[in-house]
């Protein structure tokens, strides 16, 4: 069982994580398909998906452990 602290820890590691790694994808792919972004945009463009993601994962848990209640 892991403490509320390390799980926040956690949660937070992810996240840069994740952000760190959509800005170096975009930095490496966009060009491929001729997109051509600021590095700027692309760490606004990261930003927006991080949000989208942490809304995601958040949604996406709450139904699970609904689930797990009920059953």
């Amino acid at each position: 069982m892991q403490s509320r602290w390390m799980s926040l820890v956690e949660s937070a590691t992810n996240i840069v994580v994740g952000y760190c790694l959509a800005v170096l994808t975009q930095v490496l792919v966009f060009p491929m398909f001729g997109l051509s972004v600021s590095l700027g945009e692309n760490l606004g463009i990261g930003a927006v998906f991080t949000v989208v993601s942490l809304a995601r994962s958040f949604v996406l848990r709450r139904i699970f452990n609904g689930l797990s209640v009920s059953s």
